[in-house]
C-alpha cells in the first residue's frame, strides 16, 4: 500500500510537469509533442502498464485495509479522539472514493480518446499528433468541468497530506528527528502539486 502511494506521488508530479507546459509555452504543439512521445515510446508504454498496476494495487489494498479496520471493530466508537487520528486520516477512504470517480471521469475524456482514434489530429512537421492541447482547453471551457476539476484536486490533497506522511511511517521512517521533516515535505508537496494543478484550468479559463 505505502510503496504503491509513494510510486503514485511521483507520477502526479511527472504528470503535473507535463500538463505545465501548456502554460509555460504558447505553441500547444509543445505539448502535443510530448504527449506523442509519452504515448509512443515503448519504455513509457511499459511503464504505462507498471503505473495501472500502482493504481490497482493501491485501490486494491485500500479496500483490503478499510474491510479489516471494520471487521475488527464492526460497533464504532462512541466518541473518537481528535488527538489519536487526524481529520485527513479519518476522511480517507470518503475522499478515494471522490478521487476513484474523478481518475475514472479523466481517463474516460483523454486517455481512452488518445489511445482508441478519437481525438483530433493534427498535422505537423509530416507527423500526425493528437491534438490533446486543444482537448484539454476546450474542456477548461466549462466552468462546471473546472470547478468539478479543482474542487478534485482539491480533495486530493487532503488525501495527499496523510498518504505522504503514513507512507514513509509504515515503512519505517518515524521518529522525533525524521517525521517534522517528513511533515513539511507533505505539506509543501501537497501544495505544490494541488497549486500546480488547478493553476493550469484556472488559468486557461480566465485567458
Amino acid at each position: 500500500m505505502s510503496l504503491a502511494g509513494l510510486f503514485l506521488i511521483t507520477f502526479l508530479l511527472v504528470h503535473m510537469g507535463v500538463n505545465l507546459l501548456l502554460l509555460f509555452y504558447e505553441d500547444p504543439m509543445v505539448f502535443n509533442q510530448v504527449a506523442h512521445f509519452m504515448g509512443t515510446n515503448i519504455l513509457i508504454k511499459i511503464f504505462e502498464i507498471v503505473l495501472f498496476g500502482g493504481f490497482l494495487l493501491h485501490i486494491i489494498y485500500a479496500l483490503i485495509l478499510q474491510i479489516q479496520n471494520w471487521l475488527a471493530r464492526p460497533k464504532r466508537y462512541y466518541k473518537i479522539s481528535k488527538s489519536e487520528t487526524s481529520a485527513f486520516s479519518r476522511w480517507m477512504i470518503h475522499t478515494a472514493i471522490i478521487i476513484l470517480t474523478f481518475l475514472v471521469i479523466h481517463v474516460a475524456d483523454f486517455y481512452y480518446k488518445a489511445k482508441f482514434g478519437h481525438a483530433e489530429e493534427i498535422l505537423f512537421n509530416g507527423i500526425h499528433y493528437h491534438d490533446l492541447a486543444a482537448m484539454i482547453v476546450s474542456k477548461f471551457q466549462i466552468p462546471g468541468f473546472v470547478i468539478f476539476y479543482i474542487a478534485s484536486f482539491i480533495l486530493l490533497g487532503f488525501h495527499l497530506m496523510h498518504g505522504f506522511q503514513s507512507a514513509f511511517k509504515t515503512l519505517g521512517l518515524n521518529n522525533l528527528k525524521i517525521t517534522p521533516v517528513i511533515q513539511v515535505l507533505s505539506l509543501l508537496y501537497t501544495i505544490l502539486v494541488v497549486g500546480g494543478f488547478t493553476a493550469i484550468p484556472l488559468v486557461i479559463y480566465f485567458q
